[in-house]
């Protein structure tokens, strides 16, 4: 896959903060369809991606997986927990030579996409410090530029390559690497520090900052993921786990986390691909990681309080 000679066709999959974002950087670059299941949203998104300081951009919104069958590459930014639904109408479908790249929070997308696909599917794995904030449907804000790194999960590093190449075309920051598992871990220790607890104090970022406790239950969570990534035998891409959670808790201070937003929302959160999903771990390794354990369950009560108070069910 050559991103150089010709427009390529890309897909997106989720026309949230994060697709809407990558959707506007990338359409000057690609023909850019993207899908999502909300018929308002698709709407919006028709009429055009702007982010909150550029120019609107024209990109194709649809609710038909089918309209992506053949693109060059798919970038999926659905929530952890819609990940296996979201790929399903693509199984048997998708043109085998389509690169999927995955650039979603938390753990099991990679298993909950090979079990929607099959195959030999040319997969892409990857994590983004880019933030954004949906402002409107079709318009979001740029909460910070970062660079998005890559690597192959079933694509060889040619096409890593290529997707890094797209990226950097459209003016995005981009790195390639043999293996995404220390980067993924490492992101994974940031959201399991900071999203949980700015989600039970309902509180931007900078609270794990600025605050004693906030602090030291995020450096308690922090301790607890890398325990359990040691014991995985993942190196991770830093020495000091909690200075790293300062770094990007003090990079993004302002903004709200991922799983704060849902919940105000009344989204459902994907605590059980973060901290839920350390939670697991740890019992299948006989780790403790109580301060994961609690705060998975707080926040899934949150959700459910918040459910109430809106009068509806609990979010799917």
């Amino acid at each position: 896959m050559d991103v150089k000679d010709r427009s390529l066709s890309v897909g997106v999959v989720g026309g949230g903060a994060m697709g809407t974002l990558f959707a506007w950087m990338l359409a000057p670059v690609a023909e850019v369809t993207i899908i999502d299941v909300r018929p308002a949203q698709v709407a919006a998104l028709a009429a055009g991606v702007r982010e909150e300081h550029g120019e609107p951009r024209t990109v194709r919104a649809t609710l038909r997986p089918q309209d992506c069958y053949h693109c060059d590459i798919l970038f999926v930014f659905v929530k952890a927990h819609d990940t296996l639904n979201a790929m399903r109408p693509f199984a048997g479908k998708l043109d085998p030579a389509c690169v999927v790249v995955s650039l979603q929070n938390g753990l099991g997308n990679e298993e909950a996409m090979k079990t929607a696909l099959g195959g030999q599917l040319a997969l892409v794995l990857g994590v983004t410090a880019e933030g954004s904030t949906e402002l409107e449907p079709g318009r979001v804000r740029r909460a910070g530029a970062g660079t998005t790194v890559l690597g192959g999960a079933g694509a060889s590093p040619e096409t890593v390559a290529a997707v890094r190449d797209l990226l950097s075309r459209a003016g995005l920051s981009a790195q390639s690497v043999y293996d995404i598992r220390p980067q993924i871990w490492g992101k994974l220790v940031a959201n399991a520090a900071i999203n949980p607890v700015t989600a039970i104090l309902d509180a931007p970022n900078g609270v794990l900052l600025d605050d004693e406790d906030a602090q030291d239950l995020g450096r308690l969570l922090a301790a607890e993921t890398v325990r359990v990534a040691e014991a995985l035998r993942v190196s991770l891409p830093f020495q000091d786990a909690w200075e790293y959670v300062r770094h990007v808790a003090s990079a993004s201070a302002g903004n709200l986390s991922s799983m704060l937003a849902d919940l105000r929302a009344g989204r459902r959160t994907e605590i059980e691909a973060i901290n839920g999903a350390i939670a697991a771990l740890g019992r299948r390794h006989g780790i403790a990681v109580p301060c994961n354990e609690v705060v998975t369950h707080l926040v899934r009560a949150r959700e459910r309080t918040r459910a109430a108070q809106r009068g509806g069910a609990t979010p799917p």
